[in-house]
């Protein structure tokens, strides 16, 4: 920690956080007459599955609304998440297929549950989470439950809760907006933007109506490099010296081209009020995307100028890049009444239909630009959700929540040649199949316990009893081919309890301490399958659940009127981590190998003036280390991967008259991909570079139903590396009509 900081950019980033708490802590000017009405408190819905105050639920919880994101240019729903203390949004622009959503300083996806309107979203194939799946137009607000939630909501909510919570219209409404942009990569510019969003919505008595159509597109620019470990030969020039994120040598001899990106969402909601207390909602969502790239750019050239493809065993092939796409429906129907005596009771039943995800990969060793052999890889899933929840009011005090869920999924991984890789329905042989089911029951209590006047207490316990079955690999050409997994059957409790102290009108004290799960996923459990080159990378139907103990403390300060701090620090310790073991050159099983942990510190701090000023600041820092894992030993005592240690965010919003103005910073520090921290090489493709980034957005309304906005994201044109290049300086002009 102490070579941590005393590093140049934590100890400028700490600094600049300090000069900014110090404004909003020792800076407040008079608050106008007209401000002086007091505001209501957020209600949030995620922390306890009950309606409660934000500053008495027993954990940290972040709210991000509706009209926020309208403040902010972002694209997805992930994005709108990347100023939130603790929360670690991992994405590389528009495109980027593998963004993710992690809490709590543990990483990974699937250690942290996403929810959409109460239905989990996570695959049951990989646990990753499509965010590009909802418009960010149709999102009310989305709630972050920071901590151990698997004794209210199950497996995958080790690191925390993400709930996004969709809106349905009060009145007549109709929204048309659009926009367009571009930004500047290596100094040209490229990666347009165009979007188109259109909604409309009623209330009709108890029946109210959502209808909205979202589409994404850009021409994308070049983030897959060319690297090769063989120097070209004499005679060719146009090549360059670079190294690999571990510190190999490399030869970068040109690019895959730009990647474009389509995407489009349609969503379909319906509400009906049998009463006050009683209602329906049904809600309908089908998200496609579909990826691709232009030609590709050779920088070699031979001594006549003539550009050169290939060279020795470096082929074509080795430069181009398939296509992909997905295709989703959602169905989600909640029932809640009231029954007696503030007795509630809610039904949730989902069903999340994956129709495809698949993606080409061409034969590197024959395709060329104009066709050639190919792989298809499709992987469908599907999983059927139920939920009931029943709130029950005891003894004057109490306030008891209980109930049970079902999950049903499964998950069919294929992959097929193909005669022509630039065709994706040329497909041949089957070659590979791994394919499996999964059943989960739970059921779940929590009690609300007031001790005193001022302290609550918050005891429950989840038991989760999971199957997987149907277990099945196939590989063409393959000794012990085809596999057949028996069934299994393992459980889990989570218990947790929690303490909430208010010992003054503005201060929140709380605590908890839980235990958390993840069941490996049927990736995990059945994805066996053998290269080219005869390595076997091996499943596990066998790995247990991994664990997590946690603990945190925290206190909330109100100071004046719009102003507050928060500070917490939250501990985790897990066990069984799953990893992938090399066992010899041939070999590669997946084990419960590991054991790790993480500390999290937060600090935070905001002043509003009404609604026409705000000012935020926040700081994470997160100590993560591997304390065991057999294998790989190299790794103990290395930062686990994807877990930035230092965060830092700031700016502010401002409102007054027609013009509404939003200025962020971010600051993410260096991560690692790999487990023994040995892709330590900065600024080079495939690392994960710490950065600090600026953006703004302006936007004028013209008139009640027309408003304009431009905005600058990367303002100062940072150069960096998240796996792929991030894009440079880009620009985005939009117009929004309102009905």
């Amino acid at each position: 920690m102490r070579k941590l900081f005393q590093s140049w950019s934590v100890r400028t980033w700490l600094k600049g956080f300090l000069a900014v708490t110090a404004v909003l802590l020792g800076w407040a000017p008079p608050i106008p007459a007209a401000d002086q009405t007091a505001q209501m408190e957020e209600i949030v819905v995620t922390a306890t599955r009950t309606e409660k105050a934000l500053s008495a639920v027993p954990g940290s919880v972040a709210v991000v609304t509706g009209k926020e994101l309208e403040k902010r240019n972002v694209f997805s729903v992930d994005e709108a998440l990347n100023t939130t203390a603790g929360v670690v949004a991992n994405r590389a622009g528009l495109r980027d297929t593998m963004s993710s959503l992690t809490l709590g300083g543990l990483p990974g996806q699937a250690r942290t549950l996403i929810l959409q309107d109460g239905l989990a979203i996570n695959s049951p194939y990989s646990s990753n989470v499509d965010a590009m799946g909802l418009a960010t137009g149709d999102v009310q607000r989305i709630e972050v439950v920071k901590g151990p939630f698997s004794s209210l909501y199950g497996g995958s909510a080790m690191g925390g809760v993400v709930n996004i919570i969709t809106r349905m219209p009060e009145k007549r409404e109709i929204t048309v907006r659009s926009g367009y942009g571009t930004a500047w990569n290596r100094g040209e510019a490229q990666n347009d933007v165009a979007t188109f969003y259109a909604s409309g919505g009623d209330r009709f008595e108890n029946l109210g109506l959502f209808l909205s159509y979202d589409y994404k597109h850009t021409n994308g620019y070049p983030t897959d490099l060319n690297l090769q470990s063989s120097k070209p030969t004499a005679g060719i020039t146009g090549w360059s010296q670079t190294t690999s994120n571990t510190g190999e040598r490399r030869y970068l001899i040109g690019d895959k081209g730009s990647d474009g990106w389509r995407n489009d969402n349609i969503a379909f909601k319906a509400g009906y009020d049998f009463s006050k207390t009683s209602k329906v909602n049904v809600q309908f969502i089908r998200a496609t995307f579909d990826y691709y790239n232009d030609d590709f750019n050779s920088y070699l050239r031979n001594a006549s100028g003539e550009e050169v493809r290939s060279y020795g065993t470096v082929k074509e092939g080795s430069f181009l890049k398939g296509v992909g796409g997905s295709e989703r429906n959602l169905y989600n129907m909640a029932v809640e009444t009231e029954l007696f005596d503030r007795a509630k009771v809610k039904l949730t039943l989902g069903y999340i239909d994956q129709v495809k995800r698949w993606y080409v990969t061409p034969t590197s060793s024959s395709a060329t630009s104009t066709g050639g052999s190919g792989k298809l890889s499709d992987t469908p899933t599907a999983s059927y959700n139920a939920d009931l929840q029943a709130t029950l009011p005891l003894f004057d005090s109490h306030v008891l929540t209980f109930g049970g869920t079902f999950k049903a999924a499964w998950a069919d991984s294929q992959e097929n040649n193909l005669s022509n890789w630039l065709n994706e329905k040329s497909t041949t042989a089957l070659t590979y199949q791994a394919k499996g089911r999964e059943r989960v029951y739970a059921l779940f209590i929590q009690d609300e316990i007031p001790l005193f006047d001022r302290l609550t207490a918050y005891i429950g316990g989840r038991e989760d009893w999971w199957e997987t079955y149907d277990g099945y690999v196939y590989q063409s050409g393959t000794a012990d081919y085809p596999k057949y997994y028996d069934s299994r059957r393992d459980s889990s409790f989570s218990p947790k309890g929690a303490l909430v102290y208010k010992p003054f009108g503005q201060t929140t004290l709380r605590t908890s301490v839980g235990q958390s799960f993840r069941s490996p996923t049927l990736y995990d459990l059945y994805r066996t399958w053998t290269t080219s080159g005869g390595v076997v990378y091996n499943s596990n139907p066998d790995l247990k659940p991994e664990t997590a103990t946690s603990w945190s403390i925290g206190v909330e300060q109100g100071l004046w009127k719009g102003a507050k701090v928060s500070t917490s620090y939250t501990e985790n310790t897990i066990h069984d981590m799953i990893y992938t073991k090399t066992v010899s050159s041939t070999q590669k099983d997946k084990v419960n190998a590991g054991k790790g942990r993480s500390r999290v510190v937060e600090v935070e701090a905001e002043q509003r003036w009404d609604k026409w000023l705000r000012i935020f600041a926040n700081l994470t820092y997160t100590d993560s280390s591997i304390l065991e894992n057999s294998a790989n030993p190299a790794s103990v005592g290395k930062d686990m991967t994807d877990i930035p240690r230092v965060m830092f965010n700031c700016g502010g919003e401002l409102e007054r008259g027609p013009f509404v103005v939003s200025m962020i910073g971010r600051y993410m520090g260096k991560r690692y991909g790999n487990d023994d921290n040995s892709d330590s090489i900065s600024n080079v493709y495939g690392s994960y570079d710490d950065f600090f980034t600026a953006d703004a957005k302006v936007s004028y309304k013209m008139a009640s139903w027309v408003k304009a906005s431009f905005a600058v994201s990367n303002i100062l044109d940072r150069e960096y590396y998240s796996s792929f290049l991030a894009p440079g300086r880009s620009w985005f002009l939009e117009l929004t009509l309102n009905y």
